[in-house]
């Protein structure tokens, strides 16, 4: 199975394809206003490879952007070569040696996020809570057990910064989970959005 995946919801943008045994990935700084590096590291990988059997994208949460345009690339290149379409948490793809970690995150408007995965499935949140609230519930949580950010949190001492893989979702892409979320995709919404109405 020739598998495409494609991850931008973070500060660090990569791809990934698998095919049998080859594992190819590329990685780069996501400049979430310049998209040029990823549409460069997509062609190169197209014209190195060809055409995919399935495509899957990291859905956030994180950047909308990001995000959008991971998806828009993605059913550009599904109509092309006739692929299938799905798409999975970002958050469940961290590289993580952990079995089972959390990942916060800021969801912006002075609020943040907590979600806790095992085996690469979210098994509670992602959560809303105030600064205070999250770290109550950091404070309460196994020490052990890691806890982590694609993003710098200096308030939250216990996170350590580490990124979604899309050579993880590309790996979790051969599997069968019912998690998948199918077309049409859409970026992982913490909240409802936000409309500012004119006056």
């Amino acid at each position: 199975m020739k598998i495409l995946a494609l991850e931008l919801s973070t500060g660090r943008g990569s791809l990934a394809w698998l095919d049998g045994q080859i594992e190819f990935t590329r990685e780069w700084p996501n400049d979430r206003k310049n998209s040029g590096a990823f549409f460069e590291n997509l062609q190169a990988v197209r014209e190195k490879f060809g055409g995919p059997e399935k495509i899957i994208v990291g859905l956030g949460p994180g950047s909308y952007a990001g995000t959008r345009i991971a998806i828009s690339a993605a059913i550009g290149i599904q109509l092309s070569s006739d692929a299938q379409l799905i798409g999975y948490s970002s958050i469940c793809a961290m590289e993580c040696d952990a079995e089972e970690y959390h990942v916060i995150g800021d969801a912006r408007r002075k609020s943040f996020f907590l979600a806790r995965i095992l085996n690469n499935e979210a098994i509670e949140g992602p959560t809303l809570f105030s600064e205070l609230e999250l770290q109550t519930k950091l404070d309460s949580l196994d020490p052990a057990r890691p806890v982590i950010s694609s993003e710098m949190l200096p308030q939250f001492r216990r996170a350590a910064v580490c990124f979604p893989s899309a050579l993880i979702l590309a790996r979790l892409a051969r599997e069968s989970r019912q998690s998948f979320c199918l077309p049409p995709l859409e970026p992982f919404y913490l909240r409802e959005p936000h409309i500012t109405m004119p006056k």
